[in-house]
């Protein structure tokens, strides 16, 4: 329980600490925002910083800090460090950067703030590459708690009817302008959200006697096969398998529905940083909890776990009813439940977004947004007949390989705009390069990649040194071009192909 605690406070204190530094290097300053200069009353609609800090807290806690926290539970305690730390060092930074790159730049979608930064090439690659991912997101988030629905209610509503029930909504929060859905309902399910989390902490505090909190070991206690094949490695595997808990690139997607909304530039630490701490906190309860809940001194508990799926809406329900009691662990589930439905639906809603940006499409009219809505929606639809288990592994190496290059973009403004302090960039360089690592390496490795990991301590071999070379690689890059030569930086070259574009 020691541990829990330390890791707990750790990431309070470091809000403080190393998000006050974080904001000081990137200097706001007091020109207006993007909902002050320029509200529609569509997407640019200023709003009070606790109300844009629940939004934000609400699209970026989807089932990741839940599900992604309870299969990291596998590996044991030590997902407690990968949590705390990728929270204050690479996604408080990731987030924070991303929001405010997008508010200098009038509210622009990711793919056109990472453009400006990395290039044409990248420009163009990020339009697709974020749409695609957008989507993903929204069924993961649309199946998950669809199943978690199903499970609440009478056998006939079973997971299909509640992805349509979803559907519906969905339609109408990527549709109707900001403040109209999202902005009065999200405050409420974000204190629901919390809540929740709480609940889930006390409840295994309370029964810390008999199912107790594990203090930390850096062993890997994932369980291996029954047939004695190995336990699954913790790097890469784990720092995929926990995204949103400890830094995700699906954020920096869905910060500029925020960014187009903050009344000023000092509200960006409270919202875009504090927002990812939050989440941190609510995944290092998660994943606690569930190490607790299903450890054992001979190892089935977790091997149980795995057995069911790790993070799923099967692991879900049964810690909440075994922590809470059955009317304790619905209304539990019903805060779960809310988490994900709260990201999908700005997901498509960010997706829209990013095809307005990218074809200068105007979102005061209604025919146009319903252009672009309905294909959205629908093609979401035709994949969530997808094996579920199947989209989520895209989806988490698609989500931390964004991450990566939304850090290196942060990295480059951070490397021109401030040639006297240049060594200030490093606070984006340096979990830039970390997640190139990651997710160079998964590439490598994973079974719905290149699938090196098959080939025994040989193909593991080469996934990792492909993954340190490529990370080098990136790094050196880096060095070459914004930091050493600022005057030659990729945000210059790039210029004019944001003018033509």
């Amino acid at each position: 329980m020691l541990s829990f605690f330390a890791a707990l406070a750790l990431l309070f204190v470091g809000y403080f600490v190393y998000g006050a530094l974080v904001e000081r290097i990137f200097k706001p300053s007091d020109q207006p925002t993007p909902a002050i200069a320029r509200p529609d009353n569509v997407d640019y609609v200023p709003l009070s910083t606790s109300k844009a800090f629940l939004v934000q807290f609400l699209n970026i806690a989807g089932l990741g800090p839940i599900f992604g926290a309870i299969s990291g539970a596998l590996w044991g305690p030590c997902v407690y460090l990968w949590i705390v730390f990728g929270t204050l060092l690479a996604g408080g930074v990731h987030d924070f950067l991303s929001g405010m790159l997008s508010v200098r730049n009038d509210g622009a979608s990711i793919s056109e703030v990472t453009g400006k930064y990395l290039g044409p090439a990248m420009h163009n690659v990020m339009r697709v590459f974020s749409v695609v991912l957008l989507v993903m997101v929204g069924v993961v988030f649309m199946v998950g708690p669809a199943g978690l629905l199903a499970r609440l209610t009478p056998e006939g509503l079973n997971v299909q009817f509640w992805v349509v029930v979803i559907l519906i909504y969905y339609f109408l929060a990527t549709l109707l302008p900001v403040d109209k859905i999202i902005g009065k309902v999200y405050p409420l399910f974000g204190g629901l959200l919390l809540v929740m989390a709480v609940g889930i902490a006390a409840g295994t505090i309370y029964y810390s006697g008999e199912r107790p909190m594990m203090e930390l070991t850096l062993e890997n206690l994932y369980p291996g096969g029954l047939d004695g094949t190995a336990a699954a490695p913790i790097w890469p595997l784990m720092f995929i398998t926990v995204a949103c808990g400890a830094i995700s690139g699906f954020h920096a997607t869905q910060s500029p529905i925020v960014s187009r909304c903050i009344r000023s530039e000092r509200e960006g630490r409270k919202i875009f940083y504090g927002a990812m701490v939050a989440e941190g906190i609510v995944a290092l309860i998660w994943a606690a909890a569930a190490v607790a809940f299903f450890w054992k001194p001979d190892g089935s508990g977790l091997a149980a776990l795995k057995a069911i799926g790790g993070g799923n809406s099967n692991s879900v329900y049964e810690m909440c009813v075994g922590l809470l009691g059955t009317v304790g662990g619905i209304f539990a589930m019903i805060g779960v439940v809310v988490c994900p439905i709260t990201s999908g639906d700005t997901a498509f809603r960010s997706a829209r977004m990013t095809l307005f940006d990218w074809f200068k499409l105007d979102e005061k009219k209604l025919k146009v947004r319903l252009s672009v809505a309905i294909p959205l929606l629908l093609i979401g639809y035709g994949i969530s007949f997808i094996n579920y288990s199947v989209v989520w592994r895209y989806f988490s190496w698609s989500n931390q390989t964004l991450a990566m290059v939304v850090l290196w973009a942060g990295a480059v403004f951070l490397a021109t705009k401030d040639p006297a302090h240049k060594k200030a960039c490093l606070i984006a360089a340096a979990p830039a390069t970390f997640m190139s690592a990651v997710s160079i390496t998964y590439l490598m490795y994973a079974p719905e990649c290149l699938n090196l990991g098959a080939r025994g301590e040989t193909g593991i071999a080469i996934s990792y040194v492909a993954g340190i070379v490529a990370a080098a690689a990136c790094l050196g890059l880096f060095l070459a071009t914004a930091y050493r030569h600022p005057e030659k930086s990729l945000e210059k070259q790039s210029k004019v192909h944001l003018e033509r574009a």
